[in-house]
């Protein structure tokens, strides 16, 4: 009988997990994860920034577990020679109307305790971007990149070494009350007395089997990404940003050096037809009707279609993605481009047709739910993690 089956062996799981182990040492713990090792999605398929927090309205939980998780998550690199780099980010204003919102943003930048943040001219940003566009633009010397799926593996060596079960090939199913908890995968019943949903794409699935009274469901987007050729690489010494839509919890294309030596592209963001969905010809009938069949998702449909439906035209025409890059670095040209790789966002949506901004995490008497956890949750998983063990210290009574 497990004391906490966490379901879910990405990032957030893995750091749950290490932060209850190290708060609570006599805990017996499991992660329960359903692919044949941890990280294998949302974690393994992302642009690998350590965002420093400047997006987030302050006080918010994105806000405070961003900036905080930052700081933990380069001293677990440190401390676990695990390599990331500091390039650091311009957030660039490339027309008049967007100069406003790009002040909102270093005001929110500076609420937060972003470090080293200013705020520049054109010409300014010059020496920093050479061949980024900009009127102004916000400087961010302490974002950072780092390959977390590296940080996964580090995380799950630490884990095992501290007795932590992670059983793969998991798939949970059907939960079951009676003496505690019965996870069941397949033929394998794992007992738990409590237990912390971390599934992602998933979560809202798992939440459902408990009986848990949800007001979301999520509805997974691809976002698509171009690699720069090689011996352009030079158009892009860091990261480059546009200024985000503040009605669509999505940062825009942008350009990001990767610590493999690559530079990205993208991404886009558009409706996937699976939750695991990382290509347009990847469809599960079953997970898609669930989408369709949801009235949150009309509703969605109804406030941003005109946005959504210029992601799906970008996603289908080369041309118009490369017009987007052009707003931030002119000199990139269609040939200079290749179609790269993809991830998949779990995004609560309300039935509202709001999509949820901030980090969802609800609480039951046997259960703690993550039920929205999007970007900046790689950055911020050391954060939640510590925060989910001090939700489980006094939700489950743990001494």
């Amino acid at each position: 009988m497990y004391d906490v089956a966490i379901v879910g062996g990405g990032i957030v799981g893995l750091a749950t997990a290490l932060a209850l182990a190290e708060k609570f040492p006599r805990l017996h713990l499991a992660i329960l994860e359903k692919e044949a090792r941890p990280g294998q999605h949302q974690t393994g398929h992302n642009s690998g920034v350590i965002h420093s927090g400047i997006y987030y309205k302050p006080g918010s939980y994105k806000a405070r577990l961003c900036v905080e998780g930052a700081r933990l998550m380069v001293e677990f690199c440190e401390k676990h020679d695990v390599r990331y780099e500091r390039v650091g980010k311009v957030i660039v204003a490339t027309a008049p109307a967007e100069l406003p919102r790009l002040q909102t943003l270093y005001e929110r930048g500076i609420a937060n305790g972003v470090p080293g943040l200013s705020l520049l001219e054109g010409d300014q940003v010059k020496p920093i971007e050479p061949h980024a566009a900009a009127l102004r633009a916000i400087h961010s010397p302490s974002t950072a990149i780092v390959d977390f799926t590296e940080v996964a593996a580090a995380m799950e060596r630490q884990l095992r070494a501290a007795g932590v079960d992670i059983l793969t090939g998991h798939r949970v199913t059907a939960v079951a009350r009676g003496g505690g908890l019965r996870l069941r995968s397949g033929s394998d019943e794992t007992p738990a007395r409590t237990v912390i949903n971390c599934a992602g794409l998933y979560s809202d699935a798992i939440a459902r089997l408990m009986g848990a009274a949800t007001a979301v469901r999520i509805i997974p987007f691809r976002g698509e990404y171009y690699m720069i050729r090689p011996e352009r690489h030079d158009l892009v010494r860091g990261l480059i940003y546009p200024v985000p839509d503040p009605e669509f919890p999505f940062l825009g294309v942008h350009f990001t050096r990767t610590i493999h030596g690559e530079v990205e592209a993208g991404p886009n963001a558009v409706l996937a037809f699976a939750r695991e969905g990382y290509t347009l010809t990847r469809v599960n009938p079953a997970e898609l009707a669930g989408t369709l069949g949801y009235r949150g998702f009309w509703a969605m449909v109804s406030r941003y279609w005109r946005t959504g439906s210029y992601e799906m035209y970008r996603s289908l025409r080369k041309g118009a993605f490369v017009r987007a890059l052009q707003r931030l670095v002119p000199a990139v040209r269609p040939e200079d481009v290749t179609r790269g790789g993809a991830g998949v966002r779990a995004q609560a949506v309300a039935l509202d047709g709001r999509l949820v901004d901030d980090f969802s995490i609800v609480t039951a008497p046997d259960a703690i739910h993550v039920l929205n956890a999007p970007s900046p949750a790689a950055t911020a998983s050391l954060a939640i993690g510590r925060h989910i063990a001090a939700l489980a210290g006094d939700t489950f009574g743990f001494a």
